[in-house]
């Protein structure tokens, strides 16, 4: 085998190992989605680590497609090019693993609307998280939370963050 080939598991090594680092907890820990208590611990520990997983895998990868690019007896552009197209999905997913995807799933709600209750079609089963605060009161349904998860709101003056 040619030294220039020995850095290619190298560098799919480190693209698979960034884009399950990337992928994994998204998978696990999405809405409505029933998470075990190990499958969930794994994803957590990801994120933990993930940062300091990924920036090793970016630099072994340059180093793979440099080693790659320097010991090519003849160089061939379909390898050059596959080490620098490993090399920048490393990249990528590198820093799309940096972006918290769930603050882009989820905006708080600013500026809820009330009404009264008497005039609320609201069913009666229907869950509530409730307030009261200087004896003013207000209820926020859960079914109209389900997608933002938080309120931002203001009672008698009081700022307070709803969520469940």
């Amino acid at each position: 085998m040619e030294r220039s080939q020995r850095n290619w598991p190298l560098i799919v090594a480190c693209l698979l190992v960034s884009f399950f680092c990337l992928v994994y907890p998204i998978y696990v820990i999405r809405p409505f989605r029933h998470q075990g208590a190990t499958e969930l611990l794994v994803a957590l520990q990801v994120m933990r680590f993930r940062t300091a997983v990924t920036a090793v895998c970016v630099l072994l990868a340059i180093l793979g497609a440099v080693r790659s690019w320097r010991h090519e007896s003849r160089p061939r552009l379909w390898r050059r090019v596959g080490a620098v197209t490993g090399v920048v999905g490393v990249c990528a997913f590198t820093a799309l693993s940096r972006v918290n995807i769930y603050e882009l799933m989820f905006h708080p709600l600013d500026a809820p609307a009330f009404e009264a209750a008497g005039e609320s079609k609201l069913d009666k089963d229907e869950k509530l998280v409730a307030i009261e605060v200087n004896g003013t009161a207000r209820a926020y349904p859960i079914r109209g939370m389900s997608y933002h998860h938080i309120v931002n709101d203001t009672v008698a003056g009081v700022p307070i963050v709803a969520t469940y």
